[in-house]
């Protein structure tokens, strides 16, 4: 059998070296990775997909995961990094085969500011957006539609494990330094979907290989939790401390808001301790109907239970 050949864009990062690591010994795929950050390693190129580039590698398949997923940068980064290198990579496929892409999108482009739930891959999306974030995965996404071979755009929804860069970690080192609050919404608790990152190669793995699959799918575990509880769990596994404050909701959007203007005023660098949209996923429920997936995709490969003990024993692996 010839190997199939996959293009894999953002392969430095969370995902990609997930994907990479996950299917190294598969003799029936042939990858080729390329990321911002320089590698000594084979099969990779440092390119700027902001720019045209030429790399001499016949892709069957493009997984484009590159992306600037931070949820704090200045719109001409989340510009940069999320649609006008949609556009490059767009614009290499249609020059070498058009092969089919798979575009990772972001659950994000359907958030509105307040509880929704069993959103659909219909639902609608914009025209506003939360962030710039979502604003522009979902202007890739327009992009991608336009694209004239086989395309199919994934939307997973939270995705942690080993590896991860942007979700958890934050979390964990404001719990560590006792600096995470418990927020009161003064009603129910937010309920949300996360995905697992192996659930998720495999299924970003099954979409790359299934050409009658098409659209757009929403990805997550099927598995929704109280957030803040299940932060409490997690924590009590790795031996952080139960955070003991509690803030209403009004505070914390408050702090937020006022933390974000001195950020951007003074040109602070890093980010601020919490942002609007860091209160929003633990105060506000999320959920997704993923029907489509489990019909076309399967069942998760690794349930949400066994993906947190993976988790936390990769978390006491780092200590």
């Amino acid at each position: 059998m010839t190997p199939r050949r996959i293009l894999l864009t953002g392969a430095s990062g969370f995902i990609g070296t997930a994907l990479l690591e996950r299917f190294a010994d598969r003799e029936d795929l042939h990858w080729h990775g390329i990321g911002r950050r320089r590698l000594a390693q084979a099969n990779y190129s440092a390119i700027d997909l902001s720019r045209p580039f030429d790399l001499d590698f016949r892709a069957d398949v493009v997984i484009h995961a590159a992306a600037r997923s931070s949820p704090w940068g200045t719109r001409a980064d989340y510009e940069r990094h999320n649609v006008a290198a949609t556009r490059t990579v767009l614009d290499w496929c249609r020059c070498n085969g058009r092969p089919r892409l798979v575009y990772v999108s972001s659950s994000s482009v359907f958030y509105r500011d307040c509880d929704q739930f069993d959103l659909t891959e219909d639902s609608p999306i914009g025209p506003a957006f939360v962030n710039d974030y979502a604003a522009t995965k979902y202007a890739g996404e327009q992009l991608v539609a336009g694209y004239e071979g086989s395309w199919v755009i994934a939307r997973p929804r939270a995705v942690f494990g080993p590896g991860d860069t942007v979700l958890f970690p934050r979390i964990l080192r404001a719990a560590r330094r006792g600096r995470l609050p418990l927020i009161d919404t003064g009603g129910a608790p937010a309920v949300g979907d996360l995905i697992y990152i192996e659930t998720l190669c495999d299924y970003l793995l099954t979409l790359a290989l299934r050409d009658d699959l098409t659209g757009s799918y929403n990805l997550t575990n099927a598995a929704p939790i109280a957030i803040q509880d299940f932060l409490l769990t997690a924590f009590g596994k790795l031996g952080l401390p139960r955070p003991q404050r509690r803030v209403s909701l009004r505070l914390a959007r408050t702090a937020a808001t006022a933390g974000e203007w001195i950020y951007r005023l003074l040109r602070l660098p890093g980010e601020p301790p919490i942002t609007r949209f860091g209160v929003a996923v633990f105060t506000q429920s999320k959920t997704f109907d993923v029907t489509r997936a489990l019909r076309d995709l399967g069942p998760p490969s690794v349930s949400l239970e066994e993906g947190v003990e993976r988790f936390v024993a990769w978390q006491l692996g780092q200590c």
